[in-house]
């Protein structure tokens, strides 16, 4: 009866028989809260970790296709540099048969006499 009269001013023993303000199921409930509190931010922190990781070999992934664009961006430029040289080295060729063609001409005049 006595703990009635306590209860309803708001007053509660737990199992110690100490004076409490919370109801003992309040007390277990906040004791259950605090728990899973505790979980989500330990769950929290392995998502981190995990999500840090994979932020770091997205990073790696990318420095590495960046290399292989700039490798690629090379080769590229020197098979469009090669392909000028060649075409100089053509012209230079032709202009050197050419050349021979005429001085052949001329020898061909030079000997018909």
């Amino acid at each position: 009866m006595a703990k009635d009269i306590l209860a309803e001013a708001g007053l509660h023993f737990d199992e110690l028989n100490k004076l409490r303000v919370l109801d003992p199921e309040v007390t277990q409930q906040t004791i259950e809260l605090k728990e899973e509190c505790k979980d989500f931010v330990d769950k929290i922190g392995q998502f981190q970790k995990i999500v840090g990781g994979l932020i770091e070999l997205v990073d790696q992934l990318a420095k590495e296709a960046e290399n292989e664009k700039m490798k690629a961006i090379g080769a590229r430029n020197l098979l469009k540099s090669i392909a000028k040289q060649r075409e100089a080295q053509q012209q230079q060729l032709q202009a050197l048969i050419a050349e021979k063609k005429m001085q052949l001409e001329r020898n061909e005049l030079k000997f018909s006499f």
